[in-house]
């Protein structure tokens, strides 16, 4: 018994404690959800010309030799970024190689009986003249692909103003929300700006245009189109 007696007392008060925590629970305030909460969204859209060219020269060998077929497209590049590189300027025309492709041809009996391969040099930056007249002087290679986007910078100017129209889209559309629901105002309890959106390019120079123009017709003609930039901006707000 006097083993037992100290066991029992400690162990009452946690059953007493345990039984205790489900009435203090059901004493407590019931939680509610939030009143007058409205969810809205709004977006900023800038259109801006493109100022960065993306050119690819590209060009194809065949023969029987896996040797020789590379051989021949390693020379068509070579040449292509010697005469490139003498004009090559950081941001303004930038020169690199592009895919560079090497596959065996097969006979109707399964044998390979010869190789065939491409390669090519990619011009790109925003000195569009600069670019078309090393396109046109290069004769080892010719235009397979004319492509327009948004140079850095100019994406970082733009992105600002687009979210800037849609932080100011979504603050009228609050207020005026808010008045339409008779509140006097309202104020922020969360907000998302998401953006810069997908590009809307519209080129006026599409890349099977450029493909009729060899590298001999100096300079290549290309012209920029305008793409647009969009910023979202969503949350809730207190109607008060």
């Amino acid at each position: 018994m006097t083993i037992l007696r100290p066991l029992l007392r400690v162990a009452a008060p946690v059953a007493f404690a345990a039984l205790s925590l489900p009435v203090l629970a059901q004493e407590g305030p019931m939680w509610s959800p939030p009143q007058n909460v409205l969810q809205l969204s709004a977006s900023g859209s800038v259109d801006v010309q493109q100022d960065m060219l993306t050119m690819t020269l590209s060009t194809t060998r065949d023969g029987t030799s896996a040797a020789a077929v590379q051989g021949q497209l390693k020379a068509a590049v070579d040449a292509a970024l010697a005469a490139a590189r003498t004009q090559a300027q950081p941001g303004d025309l930038d020169v690199r190689t592009g895919n560079f492709s090497l596959s065996p041809r097969y006979s109707r009996e399964g044998k390979i009986n010869g190789w065939q391969g491409s390669a090519e040099v990619v011009l790109e930056g925003r000195d569009f003249p600069r670019i078309t007249q090393v396109a046109g002087r290069i004769d080892s290679l010719t235009v397979a692909n004319v492509g327009f986007s948004l140079s850095r910078e100019q994406t970082r100017k733009v992105e600002a103003e687009a979210q800037a129209r849609a932080i100011e889209s979504f603050r009228q559309k609050a207020a005026a929300l808010a008045q339409n629901f008779g509140f006097s105002g309202y104020t922020l309890r969360q907000v998302s700006v998401n953006g810069p959106q997908d590009f809307t390019a519209r080129p006026r120079m599409m890349a099977a245009e450029a493909m009729a123009f060899k590298a001999d017709a100096a300079p290549v003609p290309v012209e920029a189109g305008k793409t647009t930039v969009t910023v979202n901006v969503s949350g809730s707000v207190q109607l008060k």
